[in-house]
């Protein structure tokens, strides 16, 4: 079983309402065993929500209590973050999950790399709050922006 981030199925959970279509898994989907999750919705967010970023740091740093995620209008909104994340990793465990598809930059989700904190749109190296509890997990970790035909067939039969 593959956990998915829900918006990259077509799911309107992104902050502002909408979803970040990805035809691959959308196509894909009936051929494997996808669990469309979204950490931010699963941890009492709603959507549409007003965009967060993680102050300082990554999600590790979220996680250990030394950084923040705060939302564009100033409310602290960590302890969703981590609620979400916390669920992410019942729902792996629940369900044996083998490998995680995650939209990149979100402060949740980033793999590889997350907004910086500021708003505007500039990225930094990291993970997001979800990616770094499913990292912790040894969970493999993958990008909707590296993902290829041949990838998704090789961690579907994993």
């Amino acid at each position: 079983m593959i956990l998915i981030s829900a918006c990259l199925l077509g799911h309107r959970t992104r902050y502002d309402g909408g979803s970040n279509n990805m035809a691959l898994l959308m196509e894909q989907g009936n051929q494997t065993q996808f669990i469309a999750f979204c950490p931010e919705v699963m941890g009492g967010l709603l959507t549409p929500r007003p965009a967060a970023e993680i102050t300082s740091g990554s999600g590790n740093d979220v996680l250990n209590g030394q950084s923040t995620v705060l939302d564009k209008n100033g409310r602290d909104v960590t302890a969703f973050f981590i609620c979400g994340a916390e669920k992410s990793a019942q729902l792996a465990d629940k369900y044996k999950i083998t490998a995680a598809i995650l939209k990149q930059r979100s402060p949740s989700c980033g793999s590889l790399k997350i907004y910086d904190g500021t708003f505007s749109h500039q990225t930094k190296p990291g993970m997001g709050v979800t990616a770094a509890m499913l990292h912790k997990l040894s969970i493999p970790l993958y990008s909707e922006e590296d993902l290829t035909p041949e990838l998704l067939r090789l961690i579907s039969h994993d």
